[in-house]
């Protein structure tokens, strides 16, 4: 995992438990075959945890609490 996309990641969410479960979420999708939402640098390959992490730090993927209807 990518420190420095960890902590631009951190600073692009509200409340720091989103990060863990939004990305989650994030790399799934992409690992089932989800297009990246940022440009990949050449070179050697990204992994999926770099590319979600780097779509939050980016703005291209925004984490919220979820709405309780009770």
């Amino acid at each position: 995992m990518n420190e420095k996309y960890l902590e631009m990641a951190k600073k692009q969410v509200s409340d720091i438990r989103l990060l863990v479960p939004g990305v989650s979420k994030r790399v799934s999708q992409l690992a089932h075959g989800g297009k990246p939402l940022v440009s990949m640098p050449t070179g050697a390959p990204m992994e999926f945890i770099d590319i979600a992490l780097l779509e939050v730090a980016e703005g291209k993927v925004t984490l919220k609490a979820p709405i309780n209807e009770s």
